[in-house]
């Protein structure tokens, strides 16, 4: 349970980041990442994509507090981890992003994704591998 607090503190953090990167900064945070940076009435919709950043950050602070985090919730992340790292691999893969732009989100949301996935199987699960 240990390590699983950890990975959720880690996951809180980066959303944390993420969403104040895109707030605040995100033409300087697009130019990090390698991508083309927003057109200015792009940083609305961004603005709201901050929101999400946020409420995931502190709705891990939220889980790693508990006694026992919500396995529903860490799915959502498992979830969202998914679907970033098929975003990635499908941009990738037509050419709309090269891999020094997709190889650090991807590898961060499969790390991500596998590990909330392993250390969260209830242990009935566990007992029953291998």
């Amino acid at each position: 349970m240990r390590r699983l607090k950890i990975l959720l503190w880690i996951i809180a953090i980066s959303q944390l980041v993420l969403g104040a990167l895109t707030l605040i900064a995100p033409a300087t945070f697009f130019g990090w990442m390698g991508l083309t940076p927003p057109a200015a009435d792009n940083n609305y919709m961004l603005g709201m994509l901050a929101a999400r950043f946020f409420a995931y950050g502190i709705g891990m602070i939220w889980l790693a507090r508990q006694t026992e985090p919500s396995l529903f919730w860490i799915r959502n992340m498992v979830f969202i981890q998914a679907v970033d790292f098929a975003v990635g691999a499908f941009y990738l893969a037509t050419g709309a992003i090269g891999p020094e732009t997709a190889a650090f989100p991807m590898f961060n949301a499969a790390l991500f994704g596998s590990l909330l996935w392993l250390w969260s199987r209830p242990q009935a699960s566990l007992a029953n591998v291998g």
